[in-house]
C-alpha cells in the first residue's frame, strides 16, 4: 500500500501544477491543504467491469486535469468504487508524476455492505439492520477501505449518514454512540491510519430544529473535543447542496444559525454532495436560472458553478463515472466562483 497522507507541502506543490486555475481562485484551503473546489464522487453506476474502469479513468484525467479531492465510501458500489479509486491512484503514484501527499482521499462507513460486514458485528450494533456505528465495525471498514484503495492511510473518513442511528435509538443513547465512535477514531487517528474524521449526512443538518433526527453540529463538536481535546480530529463533514436544496446555507435549525455558519464558527470544513442531485440538474435548468448563471457551455457547469461559490462550502462533489464527464466539467476550472454579492441574488 501507498504510504503517506496529503500534505499542506503536497497540495502546495499540487496546485501550482495548474496556474491558470490557481489565480482562478480554484483551489481552496481546507483544513491547511490546497484542495480543489470541483471534487469526484463515485457513488453511481452499475457493479461491473466496464463500470470499474470508466471511473479509473476518470480518476486518472481528474488528478492530471486539477482535481486532487477524491470522494469514495465502502458502500458505494459494493466496494467496486473505493477499489476503482485505488487502481487509478496505483497508476498515477506508479508513473512518478504524482506524489500520495498532493492528493485528499476520503470515504465512509455506516452502512452494511456485502462482502464487507465482520463476523464480530453483533445484532445490538446495527440498527435497520442495515446501519452501524459501533467502534470495531467502524476499525473494521476503515482496514477494509485501506486495503480498497491501496493506502496506507486515509485523509478524511466520515461516518456515513449517522442520523439513520436516531431513528432507533434515543438521543442519549445516539450521543453514547457517537462518543465511542469519535474515541476510537482518535485512537485509530493516533495509529496513523487516518488523518481527520467528520460525519457525512444525506437529511441530519437539513432536518428542522425541532426534528427529533436532526443532528445538531454543535454537539458534534462538543463531544469531539470531550474526546480529542482542542485539538481533536472532527474536522470535515458532507452534506447535500445545490439549487434545489439549498437547506444549510439558508435553514436557521442550529439553534438559530445555519449549518454552514455553525461549521465555520467551530473551524470545519464542508464538503457539498449531490451538486447536480444525481445528474437531474445538467440539463434542461429553468431560463432564469440558467442566466443567473452567465458565461458557461453546460447547465452542469452552471448548477456545479452555484455551490462552490457558495460561503462556506470549500468542495462541489461530482459525481463523474467517465473522462469526458470531467474535461466537461473542468472546464469552469479558470472561472472564478461568483462574488458573495452576485450568489446572493440567487435568494
Amino acid at each position: 500500500m501507498t504510504p503517506g497522507q496529503a500534505t499542506a507541502q503536497g497540495t502546495a506543490r499540487y496546485s501550482s501544477r495548474f496556474p491558470a486555475q490557481q489565480a482562478a481562485g480554484f483551489y481552496r484551503e481546507a483544513q491547511g491543504l490546497a484542495v480543489s473546489s470541483l471534487g469526484l464522487g463515485t457513488y453511481l453506476g452499475a457493479m461491473d467491469e466496464a463500470t470499474d474502469d470508466a471511473y479509473a479513468e476518470a480518476v486518472v484525467t481528474a488528478v492530471c486535469g486539477g482535481v486532487n479531492f477524491l470522494d469514495a465510501a465502502i458502500n458505494y458500489r459494493h466496494q467496486r468504487s473505493e477499489q476503482s479509486i485505488g487502481i487509478a491512484l496505483s497508476h498515477l503514484f506508479r508513473s512518478g508524476e504524482f506524489e500520495r501527499d498532493e492528493i485528499a482521499v476520503c470515504t465512509k462507513a455506516g452502512f452494511l455492505t456485502p462482502g464487507a460486514v465482520p463476523a464480530t458485528l453483533k445484532l445490538d450494533e446495527v440498527v435497520a439492520r442495515m446501519h452501524s456505528i459501533a467502534p470495531d465495525f467502524l476499525a473494521d471498514q476503515i482496514d477494509r477501505s485501506r486495503e480498497n484503495l491501496g493506502l496506507d492511510s486515509l485523509d478524511v473518513f466520515y461516518l456515513h449518514n449517522p442520523e439513520t442511528q436516531l431513528g432507533h435509538v434515543a438521543r442519549e443513547d445516539f450521543d453514547d454512540r457517537i462518543r465511542r465512535a469519535f474515541t476510537r477514531l482518535e485512537q485509530i487517528v493516533s495509529d496513523g491510519k487516518i488523518r481527520w474524521y467528520g460525519a457525512a449526512t444525506w437529511d441530519g443538518f437539513r432536518k428542522p430544529a425541532a426534528s427529533p433526527q436532526r443532528l445538531d453540529l454543535a454537539r458534534l463538536v462538543e463531544i469531539a473535543r470531550q474526546e480529542g481535546g482542542d485539538e481533536h480530529h472532527f474536522r470535515f463533514i458532507q452534506l447535500p447542496f445545490n439549487l434545489a436544496m439549498p437547506e444549510a446555507f439558508v435553514l436557521q435549525n442550529q439553534d438559530g444559525a445555519s449549518v454552514l455558519d455553525v461549521a465555520a464558527r467551530h473551524g470545519l470544513t464542508v464538503a457539498a454532495s449531490a451538486t447536480l442531485l444525481q445528474a437531474r440538474l445538467s440539463r434542461d435548468l429553468p431560463g432564469d436560472v440558467a442566466s443567473r448563471i452567465s458565461g458557461f457551455a453546460t447547465d452542469a457547469q452552471r448548477a456545479i458553478q452555484f455551490t462552490r461559490s457558495t460561503p462556506g462550502i470549500a468542495v462541489a462533489l461530482v459525481g463523474m463515472s467517465h473522462a469526458a464527464h470531467v474535461t466537461e466539467n473542468l472546464a469552469l476550472s479558470t472561472i472564478p466562483p461568483a462574488a458573495r454579492d452576485e450568489y446572493l441574488r440567487f435568494y
